[in-house]
């Protein structure tokens, strides 16, 4: 996938702009609706699905949300024979440094309980998060699920940059600009966003699950460079984390069979 950036020019890398996007936010007020196809769904009580082994699952909240809201995929996970783990990170609101600090704790965390090597799911920035993560500790993870993910660049629905601006503005407000005065930006050098630059491919599997009717991200931002690698669903942005096509494609993927 190629992203054009403001220059005009083609990359295929992490577009380390942030770049407004027009989105059809209002589609988003149909998440009830990929909460009850969910509860209707076989997946949703584990029939025609493969289960689990017990193996370590991390879920990673989204942009201004917290472990809270993944709820229902962590009773989901449990009941088809993973062991689920929240992040750990409290607000999704904060420096991303500070916020993937606080995952790889959790991540060490259930490494050492499970004695294996722990999967990553991340919803839009959770995603981010799971692959800055996964990036500088590529032995302690096995693979990275993203949900509509924008980790090609962030390309989002003005509100949301308004947002992340009112965020940036709060984190310089309680440190020290100086430090680091791109932070919450692309063009910040933490780790956690320089380590966005690459991947382990040979060390962590991932897949990267996405929806075209995405209201809050561009979906074009939030896929792979491998085709083989990226899955269409049907659903809204924020219903991606009790979308019963998810929920089959996640189980598939942490039994290896996609």
């Amino acid at each position: 996938m190629s992203i054009v950036n403001s220059n005009g020019k083609i990359t295929t890398g992490f577009d380390r702009e942030i770049r407004e996007s027009s989105l059809p936010i209002y589609f988003e007020s149909l998440v009830g609706l990929d909460w009850i196809l969910l509860h209707l769904s076989p997946v949703y009580y584990g029939l025609g699905i493969p289960h689990g082994n017990g193996a370590g699952v991390v879920l990673v909240p989204g942009f201004l949300s917290s472990d809270f809201y993944l709820y229902e995929l962590h009773l989901w996970l449990s009941r088809i024979g993973y062991k689920p783990y929240f992040s750990g990170i409290g607000w999704n609101a904060d420096c991303l440094d500070v916020l993937v600090e606080k995952l790889l704790k959790t991540i060490k965390k259930a490494y050492d309980e499970t004695g294996s090597k722990i999967h990553l799911i991340g919803h839009s920035l959770g995603g981010i998060l799971s692959r800055s993560a996964a990036t500088q500790n590529p032995d302690l993870v096995e693979s990275v699920v993203t949900l509509a993910s924008p980790f090609r660049g962030v390309r989002s629905h003005p509100k949301v940059i308004r947002l992340a601006e009112k965020v940036r503005r709060k984190i310089f407000a309680t440190s020290d600009k100086r430090k680091h005065p791109q932070c919450y930006t692309g063009y910040c050098n933490c780790k956690a966003v320089t380590s966005l630059g690459g991947f382990p491919h040979d060390k962590v599997k991932r897949i990267a699950i996405y929806t075209k009717t995405d209201g809050i991200v561009d979906w074009r931002a939030c896929l792979s460079r491998d085709p083989k690698r990226n899955f269409e669903v049907t659903g809204t942005h924020i219903g991606l984390i009790c979308n019963f096509q998810v929920y089959k494609l996640i189980a598939l993927h942490l039994a290896n069979e996609l």
